[in-house]
């Protein structure tokens, strides 16, 4: 059962009928004011307001200083010691590494070995390491959707790849997919309700994850049961203002990260045309100074510089596709579960109305009110409490993850900049000496 109910719910201030103009930027940190306090089904949920409060500064409270833009190697070193402060508060560590290929009779695939170091009591042992494949993740997931419906889950990086275009197999894919999976957990782990989950620990312990798989319905909640088994014969009349916010903000959130991502990929595809380019360029001037003895020294250094900045180039494209594009694919995907989370809501409220206006239409002077009804009000106000909560939490995270992430996108090309001019600065008293005059 979620924890949505284990307190009386705290309303949280509606953002009124306003227009998308009015709704903040997806990227934009918003005031503690705008937020308002957040709705949480229990106090453990409740979390700490002191990211984003303002503008340009840091998740720990360290205002950014905006007048020198190099500094931003030390503004990335600051926000990483936020999550070395959480670290002695932490009961439960998982990590992802080791991928290994199996190739079998019937089918080719990668696996990796998942790490856990807890102290909690709902573990046997205080450490266990087990083997996974994609396919067991997606099964988690699954079943932490059926299990926790009033929650958001966090994405996975999508299955399937086109082939021909993506080996799925390569180094790099295998990599991008293994930080992927690991954030994946490292999501689920930092919940207050979804790392409880008894799904969570069986896949996390579990040395024959197949045998639970067979298992299918048997594992569900309740809550997971009456939510499922919803019939789509209830139409909601409308979304509460509070809720439609959320629902605007996240259409405006994925179109706004979509066409970033777009945008990205064709940055990308066009830097690594120019270094085809660059790389057929340098030699030219190497080869050409083979025939000018006189000019052979600076057209030398003119092709160790375009050889300089084609390795920078190369190394900023790398970044740009490890770091940068599968942070907004993530949250792209964020605002989908987000979004699924919504229409379940929708669902069980307009159940609710429904049988709340059967009662009503009944011609007793004071209709009791059945049973069947107060649950259904108990699994909205759970929703509710459940859905705020966590698209604060949500909200949270992703000022912080944006911010680490533009902080290290302005870094990559401070220094791409950097190595180019630096490359360039050095052939300069080259050009500049003159031959001695016999």
């Amino acid at each position: 059962m979620s924890g949505g109910a284990a307190s009386a719910p705290k309303p949280l201030p509606s953002s009124g009928p306003k227009s998308l103009r009015e709704m903040p930027h997806p990227l934009a940190t918003s005031s503690s004011e705008e937020m308002g306090p957040a709705l949480t089904p229990s106090p453990d949920l409740l979390l700490p307001r002191s990211i984003a409060d303002k503008d340009l500064s840091l998740p720990n409270g360290t205002p950014v200083d905006t007048s020198s833009p190099a500094s931003s190697s030390s503004l990335l070193n600051r926000l990483q010691l936020d999550d070395d402060l959480d670290v002695e508060t932490r009961d439960l560590f998982v990590t992802v590494d080791d991928p290994k290929k199996h190739v079998c009779t019937m089918e080719t695939y990668i696996t990796y070995r998942v790490t856990t170091k807890t102290t909690r009591a709902e573990f046997d042992l205080p450490e266990y390491s087990v083997r996974r494949r994609y396919q067991d993740f997606d099964w988690l997931r699954n079943k932490l959707e059926e299990s926790q419906p009033t929650h958001l889950i966090p994405p996975l990086p999508e299955k399937f790849v086109v082939k021909g275009v993506v080996d799925r197999f390569s180094e790099e894919f295998v990599e991008t997919r293994r930080k992927a999976l690991d954030k994946f957990l490292k999501r689920i782990t930092d919940h207050p309700v979804l790392s409880f989950n008894e799904h969570f620990n069986v896949f996390l312990t579990a040395k024959d994850l197949n045998a639970y798989k067979k298992q299918g319905m048997a594992l569900l909640s309740k809550m997971g049961e009456s939510v499922k088994y919803v019939t789509g014969g209830y139409k909601l009349r409308s979304r509460p203002l509070e809720f439609a916010a959320i629902g605007d903000y996240l259409d405006t959130f994925s179109l706004k990260l979509g066409t970033i991502d777009r945008i990205a990929q064709r940055i990308i595809k066009e830097q690594l045309e120019y270094l085809v380019e660059l790389r057929e360029y340098g030699p030219v001037y190497s080869t050409w100074g083979g025939l000018e003895v006189e000019l052979s020294e600076p057209l030398e250094g003119v092709s160790a510089c375009i050889g300089n900045c084609c390795t920078a180039l190369e190394e900023l494209s790398e970044d740009m596709t490890e770091d940068f594009l599968p942070v907004l694919r993530e949250y792209i995907l964020y605002a989908e579960s987000m979004k699924n989370v919504l229409k379940k809501r929708d669902q069980v409220q307009a159940e609710y109305e429904a049988k709340l206006e059967a009662v009503a239409l009944k011609k007793e002077d004071r209709p009791k009110v059945p049973t069947d009804v107060e649950k259904c009000q108990d699994r909205v106000e759970c929703f509710n409490a459940d859905l705020k909560a966590d698209m604060e939490r949500w909200q949270n995270n992703k000022r912080q993850d944006f911010r680490q992430l533009l902080m290290g996108m302005a870094d990559k090309n401070i220094q791409y900049y950097e190595k180019c001019l630096t490359a360039w600065e050095s052939i300069i008293p080259l050009l500049q000496d003159k031959p001695e005059t016999k």
